[in-house]
């Protein structure tokens, strides 16, 4: 049997709410929209490029998706040691170059995985605490939910061409 993407998981949240339910939902949306536009897609369209010789796929934004979790809300936030799924530093596009259809189930099910990894690692930590980020300094969870929303958008843009392009789906 082929696996399939299934839909999105349930999400939701007020429009009418606190500051952190209004960023935890804004992302949690947008997080969904992006697994969204690979509901009913094989493997094999989630790894299709869309337009070579660019690697661009459905399935490579799951993959790297995967690790800026990893990246943003454990290593960056948290300063925790982790293994990356995909990202390595002799390959610098190894998330969208090294995607496999027969891989497709795991690495969907590890994204879904890391956003509840992520959800917890923050979840009774107040939106104000700021770390040192290496590369822009002083920042805050808040300033983490806003940087992860605007990759997510950035990203279903690309999404919904790239669906576009294997069926015509949009929206």
């Amino acid at each position: 049997m082929t696996w399939v993407a299934p839909p999105p998981p349930p999400f939701g949240g007020s429009l009418v709410a606190s500051e952190r339910t209004l960023l935890e939902g804004f992302l949690d949306w947008q997080r969904a929209v992006l697994v969204g536009k690979c509901t009913g897609l094989t493997g094999a369209e989630l790894a299709a490029p869309g337009v070579p010789p660019s690697t661009l796929s459905l399935l490579g934004l799951i993959r790297h998706v995967t690790d800026v979790e990893r990246e943003w809300f454990q290593h960056r936030f948290h300063k925790r040691p982790v293994v990356y799924y995909y990202k390595r530093p002799d390959a610098r596009d190894a998330a969208f170059d090294e995607v496999d259809p027969a891989h497709a189930e795991r690495d969907y099910e590890r994204l879904i995985a890391e956003w509840q990894a992520s959800r917890q690692s923050v979840a009774d930590v107040p939106l104000d605490t700021a770390f040192e980020d290496d590369l822009r300094g002083p920042m805050s969870l808040r300033a983490v939910h806003l940087h992860l929303i605007q990759e997510y958008a950035r990203h279903n843009g690309h999404a919904d061409l790239l669906r576009q392009r294997i069926d015509g789906e949009t929206g």
